[in-house]
């Protein structure tokens, strides 16, 4: 692994009780990329997502950001150090106007961290992500999609250098699935953001990310380009083959 990797796993596991859900998993996240993690239900995506965002600490193994050691340390030191994530069910402040919601993330860790001027204050951020004319609705009035686009907003104003994104996608209706994606590009591209996105929503995956990672019952069996993944035999077997061929 080299040594300018953003965020780094060594040989991670996260074991409860006698299960291992995320098993011996060594991944390293480069400035700028865009990677996807994919694998069945029950594969461990969530899991080693919440071990590398500090929901949860890893049964053994290593994580490293920017080559400090992070395993054990709680969400705050994440976030101090740059990495945000969203979460499978938009985790918004329904009662606040979206731009409070906003407000809420700058306060949290934003404001104190160089970041880039589109991410200045909450009316740079609902324009980057398109939610300016809604800013003064209470954020339990809006589409559970532009919830979605708030909470990936949430996590910007943190000021991130690294965005985890967790099935964003989910709910979300062909449409507004590729809208997001590209959003997800440009942020990347405008911002220089390193992205790690995990969805069941596999072709749309694919088509956007330029890196892939595939887990199959808490391993990596994959990790590489979509064209090379799509076409690694140990995948379509342990995954839905139909849905990978059709998207090569």
């Amino acid at each position: 692994m080299n040594g300018h990797a953003l965020l780094e796993a060594r040989q991670l596991s996260v074991r409860f009780g006698g299960l291992t859900a995320v098993d011996n998993v060594s991944a390293a996240f480069a400035p700028g990329e865009l990677v996807g993690i994919i694998g069945p239900n029950g594969a461990g995506k969530t899991t080693f997502f919440n071990a590398l965002s500090g929901v949860l600490a890893p049964s053994s193994g290593e994580l490293f950001a920017l080559g400090k050691r992070l395993a054990g340390a709680g969400p705050h030191r994440f976030a101090h150090l740059g990495i945000a994530r969203t979460f499978q069910t938009p985790r918004v402040f329904a009662e606040l106007s979206v731009a409070a919601n906003i407000a809420f993330g700058l306060q949290f860790a934003g404001r104190g961290r160089d970041g880039s001027r589109l991410l200045k204050d909450e009316t740079s951020i609902l324009g980057l992500i398109g939610l300016g004319a809604l800013a003064s609705l209470p954020a339990g009035a809006i589409t559970p999609s532009q919830q979605r686009l708030l909470e990936i907003g949430m996590a910007l104003a943190t000021r991130p250098r690294l965005l985890l994104l967790d099935e964003v996608a989910a709910g979300l209706t062909e449409s507004e699935v590729e809208a997001t994606a590209q959003l997800i590009r440009r942020l990347r591209d405008e911002l220089d953001l390193s992205v790690i996105w995990i969805e069941h929503a596999v072709t749309t995956l694919l088509r956007h990310v330029e890196r892939v990672i595939v887990l199959h019952q808490g391993r990596k069996i994959a990790d590489g380009t979509p064209a090379e993944v799509v076409r690694n035999a140990e995948v379509v077997e342990a995954y839905l083959g139909d849905e990978m061929r059709e998207a090569a």
